[in-house]
């Protein structure tokens, strides 16, 4: 019988899926002040959400609402709300309310404070997407009408991580993930060249960008913007409603539903980079799929390989679709014991784990102890526990250009 390590002897954690609020100054302290009026700021106000039909809703200056940062950006304007980052709070208090930074942990947002509760859940480095107004993938910058300003505010972000929130002392544990501009892809390949420069190798891209209104997988039009990735080694991936929809069923289900469903895009997505042909043309490009679990991968590669042995999809792959996960397409367990005890038919390099701090579904301050429930549960040797909790991210994300070993 294989033996999973003692909770204390697990090694550190590397998490492939965090969040960072934004710095609430960052667009103001950095554009010029010609710009600074249309760019991203923060205004509180007294606010009152909704959730319906798996969108957010929300209303400004309700005189019994609650004081809320919300950030206005040209035509934007977005509320923080409490599931932002409800990372320590009871559960009780996890709740979709209006929220200041003031209201949430200090890790959420500081550097320093992050640093310490990456100590105290036993996590040596960590990827940290958008958490407010750029939304998962950018699509806050690419919805405005100026598209020369969201390029400049796009650039001020990517710089900002790389070298505030991912220098200093964070340098080697908060691996940079920068964003690119959706709307062209040749000005993506552009900044993802740039920010590889600069010592960043990850950028946020959609899970299915035709929803956002650019280009689908299937089109070519994203060549450009993989031959780049391609050519810097730099890994792309794609969170849970970074195409800004939600799986849901009605337009009066709760939260709950699409909650539950939220692997359902990521099946989408996985299929458009097989059968668009992307991966069989860029041999060498490597993607990650944030907060989508990994239970659902065997039967959709299952099913996918049928469709293509058998010709009926109008689809002429040379390979079957199974073979181009390994080593390529990686999937993100924050608690999947059902993907865990399948990780044979997944493929065991295949499967990252993450803590997804400060979010609701997120682990902190028991993230060791959940990744050892799920270790020992599926019966996992000691290889295979330490592929699972940072060996594969390691490769996944080309970390030994941090100093980062498996």
């Amino acid at each position: 019988m294989p033996v999973t390590p003692a909770v204390e002897d697990l090694p550190r954690i590397i998490s492939v899926d965090d969040h960072i609020l934004e710095p609430r100054d960052l667009w103001q302290r950095e554009l010029p002040a010609s710009l600074r009026d249309g760019g991203p700021r923060v205004s509180r106000e007294r606010v009152t959400l909704s959730f319906t039909g798996g969108h957010y809703g929300f209303e400004r200056g309700t005189p019994d609402g609650q004081w809320c940062d919300v950030w206005l950006y040209d035509d934007l304007a977005m509320p923080t709300g409490r599931l932002h980052a409800p990372v320590g709070m009871e559960q009780a208090e996890v709740v979709n309310v209006p929220a200041i930074y003031e209201d949430f942990r200090d890790g959420a947002h500081d550097q320093a404070a992050r640093l310490v509760d990456m100590d105290a859940n036993h996590v040596e480095a960590a990827v940290n997407f958008p958490n407010t107004f750029p939304r998962f993938c950018g699509q806050g910058f690419a919805e405005r009408e100026d598209k020369d300003l969201a390029l400049r505010c796009i650039r001020i972000y990517n710089d900002w991580m790389i070298d505030e929130w991912s220098g200093g002392a964070g340098r080697h544990r908060l691996i940079p993930l920068t964003l690119i501009p959706l709307w062209d892809a040749d000005l993506a390949a552009d900044e993802v060249r740039r920010c590889a420069a600069k010592g960043s190798y990850a950028i946020a891209f959609s899970e299915n960008p035709a929803r956002l209104g650019f280009s689908s997988m299937h089109s070519g039009a994203w060549d450009p913007l993989w031959r780049a990735c391609q050519e810097t080694a730099t890994t792309v991936t794609m969170h849970i409603g970074s195409s800004s929809q939600m799986p849901t069923t009605s337009p009066d289900a709760p939260l709950a539903v699409s909650m539950a469903l939220s692997a359902q895009n990521a099946q989408g997505s996985l299929c458009d980079w097989i059968f668009s042909g992307t991966l069989e043309r860029f041999p060498e490009l490597k993607v990650v799929y944030a907060e989508s679990q990994i239970g659902w991968m065997p039967y959709l590669l299952e099913r996918a390989d049928i469709v293509w042995r058998d010709g009926v999809g109008g689809v002429d792959l040379p390979r079957a679709p199974s073979s181009y996960v390994p080593g390529r397409v990686y999937g993100c367990i924050f608690d999947d014991q059902h993907g865990l005890s399948s990780r044979e038919a997944v493929g065991m390099g295949s499967i990252l784990f993450e803590t997804d701090y400060p979010h609701a579904d997120g682990t902190w301050p028991r993230s060791r102890q959940v990744a050892h429930r799920l270790c020992a549960t599926a019966g996992m040797d000691e290889a295979d526990t330490v592929a699972f909790l940072r060996g594969n991210a390691v490769e996944a994300f080309g970390l030994g250009r941090f100093g980062i070993e498996p």
